[in-house]
């Protein structure tokens, strides 16, 4: 957070505490307006450098492009320059880490990362979809990313490796675009009620993404997951919250739970302070993992614990929290941070829930990409370890 946020929160708590919501809303207004990155987001490339393509290239679309997809934006080539992932050797039950490279290895997937937009009653959103080059048509899981403030598509791709994972494992990634016309600072409204409800507003153009991608390239409708951070975080939970038939599971990283706020002031007030008490659990909760700094300045860390017991409440008989994690355990990233994975079930011990608290970790996107936007390299990996939950929670086919 830099000096200018700083200021600008100290004096909105200082007027929500003597009522002046109006005033105290206007200036959080202005200040998420305004440029605010914590770290510079990587340079834009030419096209050339985003896409790795050879120049002139223009290979032919998949299928299902041939037969529609939507509304296709301006044409992107094909592949996206990432850093190489480093897996864990043991997956996160061993919570060994090896070590990282020196600095990062640029490869070139040959998938394709294009531009299309859906539009339904609520308006228009662009977004980005990768393609692994493998795709022949046959199911494969889809994972919807939800990028943070001030970011983009493009810039959320980069910073996660997200789309290196996609090729290596064969996953679809699609990536709702929120605009400066919705949002000045291209912050989802996940604070606003109009916004937190199904088939309205932001939550029903992020889901006709999803049903468009799934429909037109026949994923696995029961590996279809919703991820996010900061406020594509708390937009996550929203979506898992509103459309627990169209997700099997979620990943939320520095975000909120749902519903922590009703305006602008209150989103000030549970970024700030955490998630109002009581909180307001879903109906249906989802299989959900949280990544979570615990010096995060701008999303305080209580609300990773919110998140945690608004589904443990959900999954509860009488709808109450209380449930006692199943397993702690502890790691260190050579040269890195430290950090806890927490694990809970659900009453009939099915694994439900996985909390990382990245100690030492700020407002930052753990083990995302060096000098990416809003990224720490030096933390676990969190776009291996949401693909690996995601992986263990497939949702159960409806019965015919």
């Amino acid at each position: 957070m830099d000096p200018r946020q700083m200021a600008a929160m100290a004096e909105a708590t200082r007027l929500t505490r003597q009522g002046r919501l109006a005033e105290a809303t206007a200036l959080i207004q202005q200040t998420l307006a305004g440029p605010a990155v914590t770290q510079p987001a990587p340079d834009a490339p030419s096209a050339g450098e985003e896409t790795g393509s050879t120049p002139g290239r223009d290979p032919d679309p998949p299928p299902a492009l041939r037969a529609g997809e939507g509304t296709r934006l301006g044409r992107v080539p094909s592949g996206w320059v990432t850093r190489r992932r480093i897996l864990p050797g043991r997956g996160a039950r061993g919570l060994r880490w090896p070590g990282r490279a020196a600095a990062p290895a640029m490869t070139r997937p040959a998938g394709r990362f294009d531009a299309f937009s859906y539009t339904n009653a609520a308006g228009t959103r662009a977004y980005r979809l990768y393609v692994p080059a493998g795709y022949t048509g046959g199911p494969l899981p889809l994972v919807v990313m939800l990028h943070g403030g001030t970011q983009d598509a493009a810039t959320f791709a980069a910073a996660t490796g997200m789309n290196d994972l996609a090729e290596r494992q064969a996953f679809l990634v699609a990536y709702p675009d929120q605009p400066p016309s919705a949002n000045p600072g291209k912050y989802w409204n996940w604070f606003a009620p109009g916004h937190q409800r199904r088939d309205a507003g932001e939550p029903s153009l992020i889901a006709g993404i999803t049903r468009q991608v799934t429909d037109r390239y026949r994923a696995d409708a029961t590996r279809v997951y919703v991820a996010g951070f900061s406020a594509g975080g708390a937009m996550a939970a929203v979506m898992a919250a509103v459309y627990p038939d169209l997700y099997a599971a979620a990943g939320v990283h520095s975000g909120l739970p749902y519903a922590a706020a009703g305006d602008v002031a209150s989103a000030f007030e549970a970024m700030t302070q955490g998630p109002p008490r009581p909180g307001r659990p879903p109906a249906r909760p989802l299989p959900l993992i949280v990544f979570h700094g615990d010096q995060d300045a701008i999303v305080a860390p209580a609300n990773a614990a919110g998140l945690i017991d608004h589904v443990l409440a959900a999954a509860s008989p009488d709808r109450r929290p209380g449930t006692p994690p199943a397993a702690v355990t502890r790691g260190q990233v050579p040269g890195g941070h430290a950090y806890t994975r927490t694990c809970y079930q659900d009453p009939a011990g099915a694994a439900l829930a996985e909390r990382w608290t990245i100690h030492q970790g700020g407002h930052a996107w753990s083990g995302g990409a060096p000098h990416g936007s809003y990224t720490d390299a030096r933390g676990p990996d969190a776009s291996a370890e949401f693909i690996r939950f995601f992986n263990e929670h497939p949702a159960v086919p409806p019965a015919r």
